[in-house]
């Protein structure tokens, strides 16, 4: 009876000790690793072209306003800011800000104009890459107030490459002419 209890004790001490040896051993790579949770495990600097269907660009176009108030057409964005407008995109997404660049992929998604005292929108859209680099899809959504230098919009979600991501992107724009054409980095 002594001998199984003995027995009994020495098994619990080794697997006591076991898990301290573990669990050390696993505390010591993690703090050698320095994890910094603020930091982005990932960065991308991408670039996206939106050119709006003005009537007479059908050829070019990416966007197309779908919603308009009533003193708007579907080719003019309104007055007032521009408020009420809702825009459909499938802009081309670029390494570089040069449009004619190689395409990585694809921004779809939408955005509305939403106030009507200063320039502001609203977006929801994925960016859906397709390039020896990077496959998979990045999900975007939040406030986009247009006259402030950079935004931050909310990464969602993600797929392939991206599955599950999860974080803030920042948005500046890069380039703007007229109504009809305006480039966005993505970073």
């Amino acid at each position: 009876m002594e001998n199984k209890r003995s027995s009994s004790k020495a098994t619990t001490t080794t697997t006591i000790l076991l898990l301290i040896l573990l669990s050390s051993s696993t505390t010591s790579q993690a703090m050698k690793r320095k994890i910094r949770l603020n930091q982005p495990c990932k960065t991308l600097l991408l670039y996206f072209h939106d050119i709006i269907y003005n009537g007479r660009n059908i050829a070019n176009a990416t966007s197309a306003i779908v919603g308009a108030p009533v003193w708007a057409n579907r080719t003019t964005l309104g007055d007032f800011m521009h408020f009420g407008d809702v825009i459909v995109f499938d802009d081309p997404i670029t390494m570089d800000n040069n449009l004619h660049s190689e395409t990585i992929g694809r921004a779809q998604g939408l955005y509305l104009y939403d106030k009507k005292q200063v320039y502001s929108s609203w977006f929801g859209f994925s960016f859906v890459l397709n390039s020896s680099d990077y496959k998979g899809t990045i999900n975007f959504i939040g406030a986009d107030p247009l006259m402030e230098k950079t935004r931050d919009v909310s990464v969602v979600g993600g797929t392939g490459d991206f599955f599950m991501s999860r974080g803030v992107a920042t948005l500046t724009t890069d380039a703007v002419q007229g109504d009809d054409y305006f480039r966005l980095e993505c970073y």
